[in-house]
């Protein structure tokens, strides 16, 4: 009887560079399996807007996986007993899986690789998320690195002797004589009830071709001015990837080589430049990774122990006004209001409003951290820490505290022309550069021209910055004096 493998998949959904499909089509036939637990993923369960992602994508890979002669098997309910069930109807000699670093699923994927070895099958897991593993970067005295930029220079180093080479992308995929029952993809019920989501249908293409159509453009039109363009959030600067990454539609593997490939046939040392800036920010998502596979405990509390005694402070009306996009900073709110609506929100904005939070209101990182987790299409536990963290000042190369930004000067800076807030903040668009990233400088008579009210059309500031700053660094310095 030819052998018979279980392709466990999570955060994979992908054909190309899928090392545990391919080495499980070598070994014969194979069977892809999603099974939906997310209780066993507490406390962090996929948020609304990720759910919504994962619909998405797992109706394309089961598109894809019948273009390749196979097809995708949905269950629900515990993972291990899925896993065995599904191998007994089919007769299945091996499973196979792709590794995540998060906290819950290592402990869980321990204990389910032990079982299904006792039970006789041949368990084995795989590299397909990462550029590298976390336990072969480390410091020259073995420890894992805390600052990025040695991060960077190690992983550079680690690239040039083993460069991350993509795998394939299989035309077929070799089918079992039997194939076992699935569940309908509605019966998980990852969409919400009320269809509040029509945003992020709009916002985003799903799937793995559309990952690459989008590096391709990308890489065709953005890369050599990503230097220049990659904190102007009014912008098409970046490559949005990052959902398609963390759900792995598109392997960092995969976009290294195409990066590479491209500098090869570099037009320019200017276009290079950008080309390897844009590569400096894959490898801080591989940084944020390997940071919590070190320490999980970051997930929920500062990596720097002293942070513990900061003064935060509880305010819930305010942290409310925060969500809604409602604090009278525009360039703050309109970043809440891209989040709110297409799940998504431009980096250089999310520091911005991290930064408002934590140090302007001074409520705790934790609390962003859990709005951006269930907002965020591309919500990444690492890539989520590291952010919040960096900003907040407690974690690995973070910023320093004082280091507290200007919501005005930022916005004028980086949204220059006001193309940002006038979108998502429209109620503000007929104003003019000068005013909109401070409304309540304005003129009364251009504010009545432009039909702006503060207080009734547009929220007045729920804090002066000014004040907010003072008051960040006095919380500051009594930590570090109890420290």
């Amino acid at each position: 009887m030819p052998s018979v493998t279980l392709l466990w998949l999570r955060r994979d959904l992908r054909l190309a560079d899928n090392a545990a499909l391919e080495a499980a089509r070598r070994r014969g036939a194979v069977v892809p399996i999603f099974v939906w637990n997310p209780d066993e993923e507490a406390p962090w369960q996929p948020g609304a807007a990720a759910r919504v992602w994962l619909h998405e994508s797992l109706r394309r890979m089961s598109a894809d996986l019948e273009t390749a002669g196979s097809r995708l098997i949905v269950r629900s309910g515990d993972t291990l007993d899925t896993l065995r069930r599904i191998a007994r109807e089919t007769r299945a000699d091996a499973v196979h899986w792709n590794r995540l670093c998060d906290p819950t699923t290592i402990p869980r994927d321990e204990r389910v690789k032990a079982a299904l070895t006792a039970d006789g099958l041949h368990a084995q897991s795989f590299n397909s998320a990462l550029l590298f593993e976390p336990w072969t970067i480390r410091t020259g005295a073995g420890e894992p690195y805390r600052v990025f930029t040695p991060f960077w220079k190690a992983c550079l180093a680690a690239a040039q002797r083993t460069p991350p080479a993509p795998g394939g992308r299989p035309r077929r995929i070799p089918a079992p004589e039997v194939w076992p029952p699935s569940e309908p993809l509605d019966s998980l019920r990852l969409c919400p009830r009320i269809p509040w989501d029509a945003g992020i249908r709009e916002a985003w293409h799903f799937g793995e071709k559309a990952a690459w159509e989008r590096q391709d453009r990308f890489s065709e039109s953005g890369l050599g001015t990503y230097d220049d363009h990659r904190d102007r959030p009014g912008l098409d600067g970046t490559s949005r990837l990052s959902p398609a990454l963390h759900w792995g539609q598109i392997g960092p593997r995969q976009v290294w080589a195409a990066v590479q490939e491209r500098l090869e046939s570099s037009p320019s040392p200017a276009w290079a430049h950008s080309a390897w800036s844009y590569l400096r920010q894959l490898v801080w998502r591989e940084f944020a990774h390997h940071l919590l596979f070190h320490f999980p405990a970051t997930a929920q509390a500062p990596l720097r122990a002293g942070w513990k005694a900061f003064p935060w402070r509880e305010d819930p009306a305010a942290l409310h006004a925060w969500q809604r996009g409602e604090t009278g900073y525009p360039i703050v709110d309109a970043g809440l209001r891209q989040l709110w609506a297409t799940g998504w929100m431009h980096n250089r904005v999310r520091m911005i409003v991290a930064s408002f939070l934590t140090k302007d209101l001074l409520i705790p990182w934790q609390h962003g951290a859990r709005w951006f987790w269930d907002t965020l299409v591309d919500a990444d536990l690492a890539n989520n820490t590291l952010g919040w963290q960096w900003t907040a000042g407690c974690g690995a190369d973070a910023a320093p505290f004082f280091r507290i930004f200007n919501p005005v000067s930022q916005g004028q800076k980086f949204d220059p022309t006001g193309a940002y807030v006038r979108q998502w903040v429209p109620e503000l668009a007929p104003l003019p550069a000068e005013f909109i990233h401070r409304p309540w400088e304005a003129p009364a008579t251009l504010l009545r021209s432009a039909g702006v009210a503060l207080g009734k059309t547009y929220p007045r500031r729920i804090i002066d910055h000014a004040h907010a700053r003072d008051r960040a660094l006095r919380a500051y310095e009594r930590m570090r004096t109890a420290m």
